[in-house]
């Protein structure tokens, strides 16, 4: 016995060591105040102070017997078990201990008493719960380290207040941020944003901490191990940045971050912003952010700006480009051309109904191509209930020239101006078909908007164009040649030849002498 009780001692008492050993490296390393060390670990001031000061450090702590509680040890592990999955669920939805007793009595053999019961799991929820309340002690932040998490705010877009995430890249050292705003938390959005962001910063932190987001971790593995997507192992490789994540259910973990998600809802994004697109918000977002940093930090009462230069020398080289963030995927078409992409329609051109085509899939655009790489149609990526399938016109309209009739029954007809509405109605058959096969060329890579222009022009002079005059119009415009206005007739001088007329009376003509007579 007589080594026992000193092992026994080092065994029950390491977390109130560790409190020690902290007390004394932030007061006597350090030189930080008592008071401020005791407010962080809420203990008493005096507490604080005779163990900082304490030449040698004394534990005693006293051993007491423990009987089996032979019944109850059985089923111990099934009970905290329960009482786990319990404090993840509201309490209404919870098992009471009398609920607990029944289950072990109907499913385990339990032969004990409910009142061993009711008291063992009172005392474990007391003791799990304040496991999870822990007071967790401060880490020091290190430059060019940052944490990165989504938060959730109201906007305004087109008249409407919809709901958008935004992805924020905080920095712990300098309180510094950025982020940006996207339409969803897919891995497309969540890359986009991170590399729009190293491409402000002009650098990548050294060190990113995630939460396991989706995006970013397929699954959670044993002992810390995560399985990543790949186009995030592409992300990481290609900046070179190491990243940690935290633990599940541990949001302490970020807490930098989590803070300046409230902050950056409560003083930038409270009432809602309206916008017109993305690309106008993104540039306004980092505008706030840089300015945010002309403040003071909490702590340090040195300017944020300041403090981030440090976090700026810390960073690794940008690569000399920019990762796209997109990934492909292989579809087959349906019968009318349409691939779908999580529950949203997308057409192609029907000459690949029921073929396989190549989606390459970006946060804000599709472009489909066919197995040879090349490019069929592009689209803008939807989002939301409103819209499920996105039409492009252009490819089918080689098809609809054959059977113009059908024109008015489709949705590209609603698409038309009213200019062309009129201009296709006044069209006999066959002009109706030379008008859709020339949009069918003039919409490959444009809009309607040259388009009615040239339709506009050729239609000055009150007459019905043709095709080709709508085309060459078209196209003077594309060339920047401008438009060649006819001339007055007033203006034109012109030598009328005399008519032809058949016989060699007038080819001896061309041999007369002046004077008369012929050589």
């Amino acid at each position: 016995m007589g080594n026992f009780k000193p092992l026994l001692l080092r065994i029950l008492t390491p977390i109130f060591t560790a409190e020690i050993n902290y007390i004394r490296y932030e007061t006597n390393t350090k030189g930080k105040s008592y008071s401020s060390v005791a407010k962080q670990m809420n203990r008493d001031r005096r507490t604080i102070k005779k163990y900082a000061e304490q030449d040698e450090v004394q534990i005693q702590q006293p051993f007491k017997q423990k009987r089996k509680a032979r019944v109850m040890d059985p089923v111990k592990p099934i009970i905290d078990q329960w009482i786990r999955e319990d404090m993840k669920k509201k309490k209404k939805f919870q098992r009471t201990a009398k609920r607990m007793y029944d289950l072990l009595v109907e499913q385990h053999q339990f032969t004990g008493s409910d009142r061993s019961v009711r008291a063992y799991v009172a005392k474990r929820r007391q003791e799990l719960l304040e496991e999870n309340q822990a007071a967790y002690l401060p880490l020091e932040s290190r430059a060019g380290t940052a944490q990165v998490d989504f938060g959730e705010a109201p906007f305004l877009y087109e008249g409407k207040e919809v709901v958008r995430p935004y992805l924020v890249l905080s920095f712990p050292y300098s309180n510094s941020f950025l982020f940006q705003v996207f339409p969803s938390q897919n891995r497309e959005c969540f890359l986009q944003g991170l590399a729009n962001m190293f491409s402000e910063l002009q650098g990548v932190p050294h060190t990113i901490r995630f939460d396991n987001l989706s995006p970013a971790v397929k699954k959670v593995l044993p002992h810390g191990e995560r399985e990543l997507t790949d186009e995030f192992q592409r992300f990481v490789s290609h900046y070179g940045f190491q990243y940690e994540f935290c633990n599940p259910n541990s949001g302490h973990e970020k807490g930098h971050v989590e803070s300046m998600v409230k902050y950056i809802r409560n003083n930038y994004l409270l009432p809602a912003v309206s916008y017109h697109d993305f690309q106008s918000l993104h540039e306004l977002t980092i505008q706030w952010s840089i300015e945010n940093r002309q403040r003071e930090h909490y702590e340090k009462n040195l300017p944020i700006a300041e403090l981030y230069l440090a976090d700026q020398e810390k960073f690794l080289q940008l690569p000399g480009k920019p990762f796209e963030c997109v990934r492909f995927l292989s579809l087959k078409a349906d019968k009318y051309g349409f691939i779908q992409i999580e529950q949203k329609k997308y057409s192609t051109s029907p000459r690949y109904a029921r073929q396989v085509v190549i989606a390459k899939i970006g946060y804000d655009h599709i472009i489909l191509f066919n197995e040879e790489q090349v490019e069929i149609v592009k689209h803008k990526r939807l989002y939301g209930a409103e819209e499920m399938k996105s039409m492009n016109w252009q490819p089918y309209l080689h098809m609809m020239a054959k059977r113009p009739n059908a024109l008015k029954y489709s949705s590209f007809y609603d698409e038309l101006s009213e200019k062309w509405k009129k201009y296709l109605q006044d069209c006999t058959i066959s002009e109706k078909k030379a008008a859709l096969s020339l949009l069918s060329n003039l919409l490959k890579e444009r809009d309607f908007t040259l388009a009615d222009q040239a339709l506009d022009v050729a239609s000055a002079h009150g007459h019905h164009p043709t095709a080709a005059a709508i085309e060459q119009v078209f196209y003077q415009l594309v060339n920047g040649r401008g438009i060649r206005e006819t001339l007055p007739n007033s203006h034109l001088s012109v030598t009328i030849p005399p008519s032809a007329e058949r016989g060699l009376d007038h080819y001896d003509q061309l041999f007369a002498i002046q004077g008369g007579g012929t050589k």
